[in-house]
């Protein structure tokens, strides 16, 4: 092993770079474990997984069991429009695009507001949003109206908002899909897109979002599956040191969770391994790779793999070390704080709405499902739908 001290517990370790997806509505024996095999550092949540707010309160508590001693991220892709995991009876948003419409800041944090709370009953502790990508090209497959506005600035000041009052109710939020998927002609989950923008074009446009949310102290930014060749010709941004070190590390001083979009997208997939992928995304600088789909021993193999580069040396075990650590202090940021006061809500909050927010936040061991009553009372709350509709009236 080259002279390399390998913690004797690495599994273990290595297991915290890794958000998994997994199949059904109940934590299934093979989640266990891969959880007591690599204490996984969370999960990922889709439509297969949801049924009804009481299941996923109930799914979400018994995730949370399977952690040794650090709780598991909670994660779902809940923005409003078509990507949206959760449906009726919990609030539909339209997609982004009608935030900038509206241009309404106030109105951006009553959203914002109503997001967290329903995702804070039901125990998701991130939601990968808001979308910080500049929809600069109309013949864009996989942006479009996900994208908050198309000026930099407005993107900037509205996902700020997002970002700030999601995390003030205690639920991490991602910008995302860092450097900037906006410019491009081709879906990621298809194909490597390319963008051909020089470096001084994406620090006075793509990037100014992203310095916005790193400012507002956003938890993670999610960097994409894109070529930009001004940045590194030969590696997806995902899996470039000169992105994700050099760039998003470094020059733009973001001190958060750097993830990686679903290494099994087939921008990524159909160039690597599973297992390079993973290897290359955390030599590159991420603090955890994505596994999104159900094949719990595809991601065995992927944390294998991070296990094996660790002992060869191919993976810096200081690297790691800093990564983990990375992880460890956000959840210690948004996890249990007997010191932290509860947010501020207007005078119109129900007992219901009180009841959560002085309940344990989501990222803890603590967390339990709030009673069936609470939750039918928070989730698709009247208050709620009335934002909603208000929103709705700006969507093109």
């Amino acid at each position: 092993m080259n002279g390399i001290s390998v913690p004797r517990h690495l599994h273990r370790l290595v297991g915290q770079l890794a958000m998994v997806g997994f199949d059904g509505t109940t934590v299934s024996t093979e989640l266990k474990a891969l959880a007591r095999e690599f204490d996984i550092g969370g999960v990922v949540l889709f439509a297969r997984n949801v049924e009804a707010p009481e299941q996923v309160a109930e799914l979400v508590h018994d995730v949370q069991r399977l952690a040794r001693d650090t709780p598991l991220w909670v994660a779902i892709d809940q923005e409003g429009g078509r990507v949206a995991r959760l449906r009726r009876p919990f609030t539909e948003w339209p997609p982004m695009q009608a935030l900038g419409l509206s241009g309404d800041d106030h109105l951006a944090e009553e959203f914002a507001c109503a997001l967290a709370l329903e995702l804070r009953t039901v125990g998701i502790s991130l939601d990968f949003t808001p979308v910080l990508d500049i929809p600069t090209n109309p013949n864009n497959p996989v942006i479009g109206d996900r994208a908050i506005a198309d000026r930099p600035e407005e993107v900037a000041r509205l996902g700020a908002v997002v970002i700030r009052t999601l995390q003030r109710y205690g639920v991490a939020a991602c910008g995302k899909h860092f450097p900037g998927h906006g410019d491009t002609s081709v879906d990621s989950h298809l194909d490597l897109p390319v963008v051909e923008h020089p470096p001084d074009r994406l620090r006075a446009v793509e990037l100014v979002p992203f310095r916005a949310a790193i400012a507002e102290q956003v938890a993670s930014i999610m960097v994409a599956h894109i070529l930009v060749p001004s940045l590194d010709a030969e590696r997806p941004a995902s899996l470039s040191r000169s992105v994700v070190r050099d760039l998003l590390r470094t020059e733009l001083a973001f001190e958060g969770l750097i993830l990686t979009d679903d290494l099994g997208m087939r921008a990524i997939a159909d160039r690597y391994t599973l297992e390079r992928s993973a290897v290359a995304a955390i030599g590159a600088g991420s603090d955890a790779v994505l596994l999104c789909d159900t094949n719990h021993e595809r991601h065995a193999a992927a944390l294998e793999a991070i296990v094996r580069g660790v002992e060869s040396g191919e993976l810096a075990i200081g690297d790691v070390d800093d990564a983990i650590g990375r992880q460890q202090s956000m959840k210690a940021r948004f996890g249990p704080d007997p010191h932290r006061p509860a947010p501020a809500t207007s005078g119109s909050t129900s007992a219901a709405v009180a009841e959560v927010l002085a309940s344990p936040v989501p990222l803890s061991r603590d967390w339990r499902p709030p009673s069936p009553r609470t939750l039918r009372a928070v989730i698709g709350s009247d208050e709620h739908q009335t934002v909603a509709s208000r929103l709705a009236e700006f969507a093109c």
